[in-house]
């Protein structure tokens, strides 16, 4: 009985087993919505890579998805590293023919997670593409040009060389930082070999500046100032290194010193005024790869830089001397920017110079007020995401309690003797270089999601034009007066206010042609209920010119006067959407 009982609870469990959904494929739901499916490519998001991993991770995307991801080389960095841009859009209409949007990371090579949200941005739309709606219209009528990683030199150094939390900002052509003469001769040194920079003090009982926290010694604090001679028994002696030059100094020349957010030609200045800018706007190769991509793609209408961290949605202008940008545009940066604060925990939607520092020679001060594109820098992770209820402050007390807590202490080095050529036998320890600057592994998928899903917010209000259907007023003597809405129905308009105002880019162009009609005269009308009140074009009244586009969730109204009968042909054409052509009939 025993027997057969252990036979039926196996033919059961195999019942079950075979007739339940299986986890491990892909499902008519899609995939990142609810739990039980599996993407078509896996692909580890608790995690870092390295430049060849990030563009390894492309090519798989690429050969699952034949037909949505083409790539091209524009350019190598400095240390001769491929900067390839991934085309990702459905097949059909030309991908230039599309309205694009830009996204880049990884800008500054310690600011890393910027690539894997690039990466994840390309994942999730292809993964979602044949169930999911918003996915679906959106590689169907826009194209994504997408960078990784601005600068895989300093990517590449900072995840396999000895760093701490701020190096590896650069790239890593050598640069005489402190004009010595000497080029990245004094750069930190890792004394115990462990991979991370982090900080040294020297026991001296009696003779120090700092003392041991009384509930953790792990932390260092000054000692008040008091009447009484009461010192310390510690000497904070700053970050890990050696002076390798003689100078007195300590890791004042590390390797690289260029800056590739301070080289691009909105408001550029000279290297004494803006560290990193270079000799002239677009002195590094990586930049003028960017650039050249750019100028050639005028479909591009809207901008996204991954930087890290502080958790914020900037915008431009990057310094005050600029000035304000045109209301209209603002309009759009606000609604786009606000949405972003509510899809971004902690996150502060601000403009650059004026809530956080003076920047000369930003690449989104440059894709707006010189290409006139909407564009943003988010800065990619906030240490308040530690603690959703804000109880964790940024203290190193509560930072050392999450790591003990939610790391198990991988975080920090403990402090630990090793000897030093001047100071002799100190200690070394501190917070390992990835800590504050990038989210915790258990963290990073959620990041890398909110942060390329408000891209795809900003990339669904790209402009998208339809024709409406025309009236027509039989003014006599076989003349027809015919008047036409072109709608924009997304928020940003086909040429911002400031690509208007600076004559950046080619106006709109709005045609008619037929046959066996003859065009007399064409314009814009200005009152829905005076069709008098009309600016005629001076000439080519079949085809006209409107620098400023059709605003964001608007129309423009057009009244041609007309001779003719049979078929005709209404078009809009512009840089920042597909052109639309219907045909009519005359009456």
């Amino acid at each position: 009985m025993r027997r057969l009982t252990h036979w039926k609870l196996l033919a059961l469990s195999a019942i079950t087993f075979f007739s339940a959904p299986s986890l491990g494929a892909q499902d008519d739901e899609g995939f990142g919505l609810i739990a039980g499916g599996s993407p078509k490519v896996e692909i580890a998001w608790n995690r870092l890579y390295d430049h060849a991993g990030l563009q390894g991770l492309m090519d798989r995307l690429a050969e699952a998805w034949p037909g949505f991801i083409t790539s091209e080389a524009i350019g190598t960095s400095i240390g001769g590293r491929e900067m390839r841009v991934y085309t990702v859009s459905s097949p059909g209409t030309p991908a230039d023919q599309k309205p694009a949007m830009w996204v880049e990371g990884n800008v500054h090579g310690n600011e890393t997670q910027g690539g894997e949200a690039v990466v994840y941005l390309a994942w999730y739309l292809l993964e979602n593409y044949s169930t999911s709606d918003a996915a679906k219209e959106l590689l169907d009528r826009s194209t994504l040009y997408l960078l990784p990683s601005v600068n895989p030199d300093g990517r590449d150094s900072w995840l396999q060389d000895a760093h701490n939390a701020h190096s590896s900002r650069t790239g890593v052509s050598p640069i005489d930082n402190d004009g010595d003469g000497l080029f990245d001769e004094d750069a930190p040194d890792d004394l115990d070999g462990d991979g991370n920079i982090v900080q040294m003090r020297k026991h001296l009982p009696g003779e120090g500046t700092h003392r041991l926290n009384a509930d953790d010694p792990r932390i260092l604090e000054r000692v008040p100032a008091n009447d009484n001679g009461i010192r310390g028994d510690w000497v904070y002696l700053g970050s890990e290194g050696i002076d390798n030059d003689g100078d007195g100094r300590i890791n004042e020349d590390g390797v690289g010193g260029y800056d590739m957010n301070r080289s691009w030609p909105s408001l550029w200045k000279p290297g004494h005024v803006q560290y990193g800018a270079g000799d002239y706007p677009l002195y590094w190769p990586e930049t003028r790869g960017i650039a050249t991509f750019l100028y050639a793609h005028p479909n591009v209408a809207a901008v996204q830089s991954f930087h890290n961290s502080g958790g914020m949605i900037l915008r431009g202008p990057g310094a005050e001397v600029f000035g304000s940008y045109p209301r209209a545009d603002l309009a759009v940066y606000d609604e786009l920017g606000k949405d972003g604060e509510k899809m971004l925990p902690f996150y502060r939607y601000m403009i650059i110079w004026k809530d956080l520092y003076s920047v000369f020679g930003g690449f989104v001060t440059w894709t707006y007020e010189g290409l006139g594109i909407i564009s943003f820098t988010n800065e990619l992770w906030t240490g308040e995401r530690n603690s959703p209820d804000s109880r964790l402050s940024q203290s190193t007390r509560d930072r050392l309690f999450f790591d003990d807590h939610l790391m198990l202490g991988r975080g920090f080095v403990d402090w630990h003797e090793v000897e030093h050529p001047l100071y002799g036998t100190i200690e070394v320890g501190g917070f390992k270089k990835d800590v504050g600057r990038v989210p915790p592994s258990f963290l990073l998928e959620e990041e890398l999601h909110r942060n390329a899903l408000f891209c795809v917010r900003h990339a669904r209000a790209m402009p998208e034009v339809s024709i409406g259907e025309p009236s027509f007023e039989d003014l006599g003597d076989g003349l027809t007066a015919i008047d036409v809405l072109f709608e924009n129905s997304r928020a940003i308009p086909t040429r911002t206010a400031l690509a208007a105002k600076k004559g950046i880019g080619k106006p709109d162009q709005f045609r008619i042609e037929g046959s066996g009609l003859e065009v007399l005269a064409g314009g814009f009308r200005s009152s829905r209920w005076r069709p008098e009140q009309i600016d005629l074009a001076e000439v080519e009244p079949a085809r006209l010119l409107r620098d400023g586009g059709i605003p964001g969730r608007d129309f423009v109204r057009v009244r041609w006067f007309v001779r003719g009968s049979g078929k005709f042909q209404l078009q809009w054409i512009g840089e920042k959407g597909i052109d639309v052509t219907q045909e009519f009939e005359l009456p």
